[in-house]
């Protein structure tokens, strides 16, 4: 207990009288045991810092230079994919239009050509109709020619009788028929 009274005395006597106590760090005479304080705190927290500190910090920026390069090339890569896909559309579409174009050129060469042979066929159809009702007209009209001539000479023969009151020979009438018109 003695010692407890003297720490008690000895705050009353700094504690009564009032000395000058101004900041520590610029009291001349605690000076030299903070310089080697600071001295030593300096030197352990630089081997802290470069012991731990800096290569997990080295080893963590390294770390996302590598990330961060590799996110570029793998950006880069896709960027050219992208680019190889897009050509690759450009081209399909380019080829499905010019297979449409020639599918549609076929198909109006193809409906043009069974349009066309559709005609010559009809033409050739109607040709021979028309061949055939030509001959039919033809016989018809041979036919009426041949009873012109009789109906002509039975007409001719009625008309003498009925004007001299007798019947010509036929073949006065036939040989009367065969002049040409004079």
């Amino acid at each position: 207990m003695a010692q407890a009274q003297t720490t008690h005395a000895e705050t009353e006597a700094h504690g009564g009288a009032h000395e000058d106590i101004g900041f520590p760090p610029f009291k001349t005479e605690t000076f030299g045991g903070q310089v080697l304080w600071l001295a030593i705190t300096f030197v352990a927290l630089y081997a802290l810092l470069s012991k731990l500190v800096l290569p997990r910090l080295s080893g963590i920026i390294e770390h996302r230079r590598v990330t961060i390069a590799g996110n570029l090339d793998e950006a880069a890569a896709m960027k050219s994919r992208a680019e190889a896909a897009g050509a690759a559309y450009e081209k399909a579409l380019s080829e499905a239009k010019t297979r449409a174009q020639a599918l549609a050129q076929e198909a109006r060469s193809q409906v043009s050509s069974e349009t066309e042979a559709k005609r010559k066929a009809l033409e050739a159809d109607l040709g021979k109709r028309l061949s055939e009702s030509e001959a039919v007209i033809a016989q018809k009209k041979a036919e009426a020619m041949a009873n012109v001539r009789g109906i002509a000479a039975e007409t001719a023969s009625a008309i003498v009788e009925r004007l001299t009151g007798k019947a010509p020979a036929p073949q006065v009438v036939e040989a009367a028929l065969d002049q040409p018109n004079a």
